[in-house]
Order: C-alpha cells, then sequence, then structure tokens
C-alpha cells in the first residue's frame, strides 16, 4: 500500500547534476563544456531570446501598425435582461454583481447596455449606463443614481 511514508520517484526520472568544473578526469574539467573562447564560453552571456544568429529578428522585420492606448477604459458589459436574476427594490452595485457572477472584480467598471427587458425595480449604482438601459429600467420603476 502506497502512503506518505513510502513514496520515491520512477526509476529512472531523477538524474544527478552534472558537476562542471571537478578536473580532467571528471570529463567536464578544464573549459566545463563550454569549449574555447567563443560568446557562449564567456559568463553572463548566451543566446537572447529572439535572437536569429545576427539576422535581423522578425520582431524588428515586421511593420508595427496601430496605437495602444494607456489610458484606455474596459469596461464589464451587463444587460438588462440579467437584472432581473436581482429581487425588486434591491440596489445593483459592483459587489453584488460579482455576488452572483456576472462580472468577476468589483474593481472593473461596469456598464449597462439596453438588450432585454427588466421587469422588477431596481436602483442601479454603476459607472455608466446607456439611454436605452435608463429607459427600460425607469419604465419598470427602478431608478439610477451616480
Amino acid at each position: 500500500m502506497i502512503n506518505l511514508s513510502n513514496l520515491s520517484p520512477k526509476p529512472g526520472s531523477r538524474h544527478q547534476k552534472k558537476r562542471l568544473g571537478r578536473g580532467h578526469g571528471s570529463g567536464h574539467g578544464k573549459t566545463s563544456g563550454r569549449g574555447h573562447k567563443g560568446y557562449k564560453a564567456r559568463s553572463g552571456s548566451g543566446i537572447k531570446p529572439g535572437f536569429e544568429g545576427g539576422q535581423m529578428p522578425i520582431q524588428r522585420r515586421l511593420p508595427k501598425r496601430g496605437f495602444n492606448n494607456v489610458f484606455r477604459k474596459v469596461y464589464a458589459i451587463v444587460n438588462v435582461r440579467e437584472l432581473d436574476r436581482f429581487e425588486a427594490g434591491s440596489t445593483v452595485d459592483n459587489d453584488s454583481l460579482v455576488a452572483i457572477g456576472l462580472i468577476k472584480s468589483s474593481d472593473s467598471l461596469v456598464k449597462i447596455l439596453g438588450d432585454g427587458e427588466v421587469t422588477k425595480g431596481v436602483t442601479v449604482n454603476v459607472d455608466k449606463v446607456s439611454k436605452s438601459a435608463q429607459q427600460k429600467i425607469e419604465a419598470a420603476g427602478g431608478s439610477i443614481s451616480a
């Protein structure tokens, strides 16, 4: 019977570390498997990711296009049909949306869009609400608070 006291790795799955620089008799003495001189023999060197032997690397050969706006805001989208999951009279905010699994993080920005219908009057307290969503929420007896 296997238990924690008699676990061992599979035979052949574990190798001893190659011991470099331990004399000629070891087979890995003198240059320690690095050969004679050259870039790869030096300490601190080694071929970097993306290096293509002196050929212009692909990340420099390909044209750069577009623009990445570092100030872009990404909104988590929630449609008004999802608001029927809440009880009438309840408050819909980031924490309550996370609690029922409609958004992943309470730190994210949330926008309510007008796809679907809402039948219950709820108070919505999120970052943005579209015009059509606002009309549907108010028509169902709900309200938008900033």
